[in-house]
């Protein structure tokens, strides 16, 4: 990772590996500023993971973390998307929809009707997205399994403690810190010295993190024989354990259907693993036949349990963020940190698209900060 004592100073350092993270970087990188990333994880993406039946990380797999864009509602989404080459493509929504009302009634069935603002997905997943980014920029500005845990500021410079894999502690300088992760995650798992003033540790408490308190169940098939049907794969139910279902048939024609679990995440976890999958493979009998109980494979992802995601203020639930007028840092840091998370877009708050934007705007800040000798 980096000498422990003596590190040069870099122009930004970036903590965060997701989307916003890696869209900073590529953004710093054009413009010819150098920079290091630290990712927590094991892997880039953060919330972004597309997954194989066995739930690893894989280039043509299912989303267990976000699934669309929307084009028309995100024009800077569509256009990172395009300037990286990617192939997308529609949500399949062609045929009926269900609906679960009351127990020991079979669903009603409804003619379904288009969106005028389609929803998309990537081909390979969401997770193509990161991966084209990553592959842009310099490997060896990129460290995974490096957490930063301590910020200090002083002689108009941040000095960052990161914590390897291996349990090894580096020190690095930067000029400017850029924070591409949760508000709420940053407040909880990063210690600043000067601290961050309690207004502002509030705000960042307060906010909701998106994807933090949801959790997703995949069934995988041989083949998407509700499509057979006249189904669209939608479903929508008030009995549960899924509340929302959605057709996650692959481009490659992997065929799966997937829903949103609407129980919280403290029931979540007192059920566990075994039984929600038991619970929503007879839901998913229940609405589309004998074969939707006899997957291939599941998939379980509850992101509520990730400690790099959410927090115990998360489990708690919580609306999705809304965009929030006014700077994310005071005091002596306003200078010196950025924050990208998408929970602090002021356009997209939540979405993929805001990332990009939280990622572009805190990127145009630490650009506008840099003096001429901290370029490389």
């Amino acid at each position: 990772m980096g000498p422990a004592s003596g590190p040069p100073i870099l122009p930004v350092a970036i903590i965060g590996g997701g989307l916003a993270g890696l869209h900073a970087a590529r953004l710093l990188h054009e413009a010819g500023v150098g920079f290091r990333l630290f990712e927590a994880r094991d892997r880039l993406g953060g919330r972004i993971l597309s997954a194989g039946a066995d739930g690893r990380p894989t280039d043509d797999g299912f989303d267990l973390g976000p699934s669309w864009f929307w084009p028309e509602m995100h024009p800077a989404m569509a256009t990172s998307v395009a300037e990286l080459g990617l192939p997308a493509f529609p949500q399949h929504d062609d045929g009926d929809v269900l609906v679960e009302r009351l127990p020991h009634r079979p669903p009603e069935r409804f003619a379904s009707f288009r969106q005028e603002a389609r929803s998309m997905r990537l081909a390979g997943g969401t997770g193509a997205l990161p991966r084209a980014i990553a592959a842009r920029l310099p490997p060896d500005r990129i460290a995974v399994g490096a957490r930063v845990t301590r910020l200090v500021l002083g002689d108009g410079l941040v000095r960052l403690t990161v914590r390897g894999a291996d349990g090894d502690i580096a020190t690095f300088v930067a000029a400017q810190v850029i924070a591409a992760m949760p508000p709420r995650l940053l407040e909880a798992d990063v210690t600043f010295e000067p601290a961050i003033d309690p207004v502002t540790r509030l705000r960042w408490r307060d906010t909701p993190t998106w994807m933090a308190p949801h959790a997703k169940f995949f069934a995988l098939y041989s083949r998407a024989f509700w499509r057979e049907a006249g189904l669209s794969g939608m479903a929508q139910s008030m009995l549960g354990p899924m509340g929302e279902i959605h057709d996650a048939t692959t481009a490659s024609g992997a065929a799966a259907l997937f829903g949103f679990l609407g129980i919280d995440a403290d029931r979540r976890a007192a059920a566990g693993t075994t039984r929600l999958t038991r619970a929503c493979l007879d839901q998913l009998a229940r609405l589309f036949g004998a074969e939707a109980g006899q997957p291939a494979a599941t998939l379980l992802m509850d992101w509520s349990a990730e400690p790099l995601t959410a927090t115990a203020e998360d489990r708690r639930g919580g609306a999705h963020p809304l965009p929030q007028p006014g700077p994310w840092v005071s005091g002596p840091w306003r200078e010196r940190l950025c924050l990208a998370g998408s929970e602090t877009s002021a356009t997209a708050p939540g979405y993929l698209a805001g990332a990009i934007d939280a990622a572009g705007r805190a990127a145009t800040e630490a650009l506008g900060r840099i003096a001429g000798p901290a370029r490389r």
